[in-house]
């Protein structure tokens, strides 16, 4: 597409006739198209349960398909905002984000599902806090690092507000409980804290401190501990009809699929045998409907798009961008490091644990969350190519 190059991309312009990455653009509607048809193939048997008989066949394809144009239109939004904006919004948003874990847990406010506080109503949607936290936890490790570069060696100075922050903000989360939302904030705020030059001696002292929090957390809580045992002895007669019965189904699943799958609407397990089949285990879905080769092709294209979200975070780094680069570079932490605990936990690979795939699992919030994480990405590589055509930003 033709740049401009008297355009200030800082300036607030619409950034429309900006070239930007086409190819990115196109896999993340892929997977989104992708995940729209296996949400609808996954519960479109739901309705058969007496959990879920006063809704229609299409009622989670509808609110998948709304949620995605909702998402959307925030995206097209959001791409329209200079990164200078965001980069000075950064704590605000982190704030907002706390406040929200803060009223999440709120009795009259926070939704309770599943024995978990983890969203609020917001009419057409239940929104989700964890979700924006992610966002936030990115955006604030970016401008964190960016602001504490020439004291990045020093542990007080550099460190230890970030694992204060990352403290509470796990605190919080562990209340609700979503643990799974706090293993990919630490991931991505330790990543951003390794990729903005954090000495490794600290880095790795804070690395192990935070694996030992986990530990401690699991040794804690006989539920957890269970799921760990679960998941080592998946067939076991006393797991494999409690805590593994999820995981049992899944790889029934994927053992079903075979190479080519049983073909689109064929999956047996989504008739109530696997539980959550539309949000956590949709990619065991398409394992046995789509097959091996349905499966590979997810899995591909998450890596691309991860590698080539860090592609964009190195090119910003070195246009001196260094919030840009950070930020998108946390991102693809965020991407990759979640799709990989999903596919893990279920192939069987990791402990189950309540994750979506993001862009496609079943999930308002966690999509709106996903497409404007990826806007400011693809405004971030507007600004990048608007740079090396000569512009400003």
């Amino acid at each position: 597409m033709p740049v401009r190059d008297w355009i200030n991309v800082g300036s607030g312009q619409p950034p429309r006739l900006l070239g930007f990455d086409q190819a990115l653009v196109w896999v993340v509607v892929g997977l989104l198209a992708l995940g729209l048809v296996m949400v609808y193939s996954a519960s479109v048997a739901l309705p058969d349960s007496p959990k879920f008989a006063r809704y229609a066949n299409s009622h989670f394809l509808a609110r998948h398909a709304l949620q995605i144009a909702l998402a959307v239109m925030a995206a097209l939004v959001v791409v329209q905002i200079p990164l200078s904006v965001w980069e000075k919004a950064a704590p605000w948003v982190f704030v907002l984000a706390l406040v929200l874990l803060v009223a999440v847990l709120v009795p009259f406010i926070g939704k309770v599902v599943n024995n978990s506080r983890r969203w609020i109503p917001l009419g057409i949607i239940n929104f989700q806090p964890s979700e924006l936290a992610k966002l936030a936890m990115a955006m604030y490790a970016a401008s964190y690092m960016t602001r504490k570069m020439d004291v990045k060696e020093d542990f007080l100075r550099a460190v230890w507000p970030m694992a204060v922050a990352l403290g509470f903000t796990g605190f919080l989360l562990l209340r609700e409980p979503d643990m799974g939302a706090f293993m990919v904030i630490a991931l991505i705020s330790m990543g951003i804290l390794f990729l903005g030059g954090v000495n490794g001696r600290m880095f790795l002292l804070s690395g192990a401190v935070l694996v030992a929090s986990f530990v401690l957390v699991i040794a804690s809580s006989a539920e957890k501990r269970e799921r760990i045992f679960a998941y080592l002895e998946p067939w076991d007669p006393e797991y494999a009809l409690g805590k593994a019965y999820q995981l049992t189904h899944s790889l029934i699943a994927f053992g079903r699929g075979e190479f080519f799958g049983q073909g689109l609407g064929g999956s047996v397990e989504k008739l109530h045998y696997l539980p959550e089949a539309h949000t956590d285990f949709l990619l065991a879905v398409i394992g046995e409907e789509l097959g091996f080769v349905g499966v590979a092709t997810v899995i591909v294209a998450f890596f691309w798009l991860t590698r080539r979200i860090f592609h964009i975070g190195r090119q910003s780094i070195a246009l001196d961008r260094v919030f840009a680069g950070l930020y998108a570079q946390g991102i693809g932490i965020w991407f990759g490091g979640q799709a990989f605990i999903n596919m893990g936990v279920n192939l069987g690979v990791l402990p189950t644990k309540g994750l979506t795939l993001p862009l496609m699992s079943y999930g308002g919030s966690a999509i709106v969350m996903n497409l404007v994480a990826l806007a400011i990405v693809v405004r971030i590589d507007v600004e990048n190519r608007q740079l090396m055509r000569g512009g400003r930003a």
